[in-house]
Parts: C-alpha cells; sequence; structure tokens
C-alpha cells in the first residue's frame, strides 16, 4: 500500500491557473467516482479550495499511473503540459507530513486560519458519501484533523483565527479605505460568505447578503444583516461602496456588462474572495469600479516569536504523524486482534456459562449479563494488546499476536 498526494496551491499559481483545476462540491463527487474507478488505486480524497486543489490517494505499490494525467483527463484537459510545473507530488511519509502541517493551518495563506480544519473535515465526508474513502485515508485525515486541533489548542500564532476576509480588509485599511457606514454587499451565504458578512458588519459596514430561494425557505444570515433575493442584487448595486463576492459557484455572479449598465457614479470597491472567480476580470476595468481578487491579498511576513510557535506546532505534529505510522505499520494484525478479542469474549462466556446458569435469575437476565461479560473481555483484551503495541517494538508485538492466534487454533 502505498500513500500520494499531488497539489497545486496558492504559492505555486495565480487565481487563473487554480480555477483550471479548482472543482465544485459536485464536480468534487463526480472525480471520486472517477479516481476510485481507476485499477490500482484503493481509496481517494479530493480537497478543493480558494487557495488550493489536492488529490490523494491510496494505492497498490504497483500502481505506476499518473495523477496528473488523471486530474488533467477529469478535467478534460486533453494537453495538460503546460500546467505540470505548476503541480507538486508528494507521496509516504512526505505526503502524510503535508497534510497534517495542511491540517494545522501551517500552509495556508493566512498563517493558523481555522477554515483549513473544516475543509479537511469536509473533504473526507464527501468521500465517504461517494465511497472513496478506504480505510487508511480515513485514519490518516482523521488523525490528521485530530493533530491540527491540538496545534491550535496548545500553540498560539500571531494571526490564528483569521481568515482571508481579516487579511483583504487589513489590506485595504493599509491603503486608505475605510468601512464604518459604508454600504456593503455581501454575494454568497455559505460559510465565507456569512463569515465575510460578519467581518463587516464589526467593521462598521451597513451590510446586505444576498440569498437565494431554497425550498425549505429558511437561510440563515448573519445577526444585524440585511438580506436581498440574488436575483435582486443589481438593483442594490448602484448604492453599494463595497460588493465581495464568496460563493462556490462555477459562473460569474458579476458579469461586466450587468457592473457596466448599472451605471455607478461613486467608487465601488470590488472584493473577489471565490475560486473560480465570481466577479468578471473584465468588470475591475470599468470607470468608478476598483476590483481585488485573492491573490492580492498577502501574508504578513512572520515575526520570530511566530517562527518559534511554528516549530513547537511541528514537533506537536511529528508526534501525532508517529501514532499514524505505528497504526499504519501494523494494521494488517488488526482484522488478527479482532478475531482474538472475539475468541477471548467466548472463552471467558463458556467458562462462566455454569455458574451464570445457577444465577437466581430469569433467563433473559442471564443472557444480558453473559453479554455484558463477552463484551468486557473483549474491551479488556483490546487494551491490552494496543498497549502492549505501544510498549515493545513492531516485531515482537507480531510474535505476541501470532502467538495468542495459536493459542486459538488449539
Amino acid at each position: 500500500m502505498s500513500i500520494q498526494m499531488i497539489g497545486i496551491d496558492h504559492s505555486r499559481a495565480g487565481i487563473d491557473i487554480r480555477t483550471i483545476f479548482s472543482f465544485t462540491k459536485k464536480r468534487c463527487a463526480e472525480a471520486l467516482d472517477f479516481f476510485k474507478g481507476i485499477e490500482g488505486i484503493e481509496g481517494c480524497i479530493l480537497l478543493s479550495t480558494c487557495n488550493r486543489m489536492e488529490l490523494y490517494v491510496s494505492c497498490e505499490e504497483e500502481f505506476q499511473g499518473s495523477l496528473f494525467d488523471l486530474l488533467c483527463e477529469v478535467r478534460e484537459i486533453p494537453d495538460g503540459g503546460f500546467y505540470r510545473s505548476y503541480f507538486v507530488y508528494r507521496e509516504g511519509e512526505e505526503a502524510v507530513a503535508h497534510l497534517f502541517r495542511l491540517a494545522a493551518g501551517l500552509e495556508s495563506r493566512i498563517l493558523g486560519e481555522d477554515q483549513i480544519i473544516t475543509q479537511v473535515k469536509d473533504a473526507l465526508a464527501l468521500a465517504r458519501e461517494q465511497y472513496a474513502a478506504d480505510n487508511v485515508l480515513e485514519v490518516l485525515f482523521r488523525m490528521a484533523v485530530t493533530a491540527g486541533k491540538k496545534v491550535k489548542t496548545e500553540v498560539s500564532l500571531s494571526t490564528a483565527n483569521r481568515s482571508v476576509i481579516h487579511q483583504a480588509l487589513d489590506t485595504l485599511r493599509q491603503e486608505g479605505h475605510t468601512f464604518e457606514g459604508k454600504i456593503c454587499m455581501v454575494i454568497g451565504n455559505g460559510e465565507m460568505g456569512r463569515l465575510t458578512a460578519t467581518v463587516m458588519h464589526e467593521a462598521g459596514a451597513d451590510v446586505t447578503v444576498t440569498v437565494r430561494q431554497y425550498r425549505s425557505g429558511i437561510v440563515d444570515i448573519p445577526r444585524d444583516c440585511k438580506r436581498i433575493d440574488y436575483g435582486d442584487r443589481m438593483q442594490l448595486f448602484p448604492k453599494c461602496d463595497y460588493v465581495i463576492s464568496a460563493t462556490a459557484s462555477p459562473n460569474y455572479t458579476l458579469k461586466e456588462h450587468c457592473v457596466r449598465e448599472a451605471q455607478v457614479s461613486h467608487p465601488v470597491v470590488l472584493v473577489d474572495l471565490a475560486v473560480p472567480r465570481d466577479i468578471d476580470p473584465e468588470a475591475g476595468k470599468l470607470e468608478n469600479i476598483t476590483l481585488y481578487d485573492i491573490d492580492y491579498f498577502k501574508v504578513d511576513i512572520k515575526s520570530e516569536k511566530v517562527r518559534a510557535n511554528i516549530a513547537r506546532a511541528d514537533h506537536i505534529l511529528e508526534e501525532q504523524m508517529e501514532e499514524f505510522y505505528t497504526w499504519y505499520e501494523c494494521r494488517d494484525v488488526i482484522p488478527k486482534i479482532q478475531e482474538i478479542k472475539e475468541e477471548a469474549a467466548r472463552d471467558v462466556e463458556l467458562r462462566l456459562t455454569k455458574v451464570i446458569r445457577d444465577l437466581p435469575l430469569e433467563k433473559e437476565m442471564q443472557e444480558k449479563l453473559r453479554g455484558c461479560i463477552g463484551a468486557a473481555a473483549g474491551k479488556v483484551v483490546n487494551k491490552m494488546l494496543f498497549g502492549l503495541r505501544d510498549t515493545v517494538s513492531q516485531a515482537a508485538f507480531r510474535e505476541c499476536v501470532e502467538g495468542l492466534e495459536k493459542l486459538y487454533e488449539e
């Protein structure tokens, strides 16, 4: 079994290149169905955010397929050679280490940002829904999320708990923009849209959020923000000082001709936080319109204190990764341990059958007691074996398991 990944991110490619390889949730599900059908691939998980796209697979050791070529095939790019240099390929421990650092926010555009943990969890959840995540990737992603949470609990990063919208506002303030009393429309009511609306409201803006009419008829928006139907957004547009779009739509939410026809007579700042783009780049060339995309907002230079905290985070991740490697190297004996637990439970039950039968209990209660004893025996065996695994060498642990197997074979 081998773990491989291939990815493209904000550090290697601009938004126009990343857009080509980005996936909506629907297209991500379709891609997972495609990848898991490839001979030699046992499991796959696809992570697609505004800053990165990464494909993780667990595959047979003999697998010789090209993940890059498979990505180009699923994205219907006939000759993708031009884009190969934008991608990075990792396998084995390098791939594992990258995922753990990613989940901890150490690979994010905004150091320590919180959204990435949710995004990693969501990628795993979608792979589960498509029956694409095998046991290896399931455990890898779950342990990476646990490690990321541990880092966030124990290490303080100066830019933690921030996101792209926080960075965007900091950058705009440095360029002389103000938000107090300004009219702002946020296009998108997903996670990023709600966060953007909240942050803009906290900055003093009068915020309106676009909503779509879902079948349930119930749409939550941040407290103290107004709402407007998405289809009516251009009616509000001419009154706005800021329009921020943050959706997962594969299409433009603001097209050039719509912005042009709005005929704004005062400066309007458009901020596009989406990948693929939400706002037509041509709209930024119009009079009174200033357009910023997500790549415009850069990460602050890390201080020495932050660098020291990153080193602490890396140490925590190394310990957490060691737990994964221990599991990974011994995963083939887990079915054997399960069989030993079941045999031990049956052994205990049989030895206590006469004692339980002689108890002054109804038959139903006797059966319940027998079941509880069997379950308890299984838990004790499980605790002893995995405790042993953590205290002896791998070779010695395997010998112990094999010895117990032979014991119950007799």
